[in-house]
């Protein structure tokens, strides 16, 4: 685990970060602003430590390399990721500002229709659409799992 205190979630709720996300490209024309955008935002998201980068964090099913650690307990649970693709790394930001910082509830009760309402599901190519399913299996069960121990 990093030394680093976990930034407070952008939006008060998951629900409201999802609908944030959904207005945000709303704004963009194109696939490509949007790939763009999904970037720039991977570019933004913090290296992984070295000795998080082990098989032991890695996501399966990714095309790409992502590691994702996520720590905490039922009442806030925090994630890391990144990947050595940039629209991978795109993606991840996406679902950390969602996901990452959240009760394990509220993660549970948070279905990712964002991904649908922003065109993502269709504009995916199939080994990045099972790597993003991946990764959202890997918070869910983290945060079922949490819900579980308490």
């Amino acid at each position: 685990m990093t030394s680093t205190t976990p930034p407070t979630p952008q939006e008060s709720t998951a629900i409201a970060a999802a609908q944030a996300i959904v207005e945000e490209f709303a704004l963009f024309g194109d696939w490509s602003e949007r790939y763009q955008y999904l970037i720039d935002l991977g570019k933004k998201l913090p290296d992984l430590p070295a000795e998080l980068k082990t098989e032991e964090h890695r996501v399966q099913g990714c095309q790409s390399l992502v590691w994702m650690q996520g720590h905490g307990d039922a009442t806030r649970l925090d994630f890391e990721a990144i990947s050595d693709s940039a629209i991978v790394s795109g993606l991840i930001a996406l679902l950390l500002r969602v996901y990452s910082g959240r009760t394990a509830r509220e993660i549970m009760d948070t279905e990712p229709e964002f991904i649908r309402a922003i065109g993502l599901a269709k504009a995916l190519s199939p080994t990045r659409a099972n790597g993003l399913a991946a990764m959202l299996k890997k918070i869910r069960e983290q945060a079922a799992a949490q819900l579980q121990s308490n």
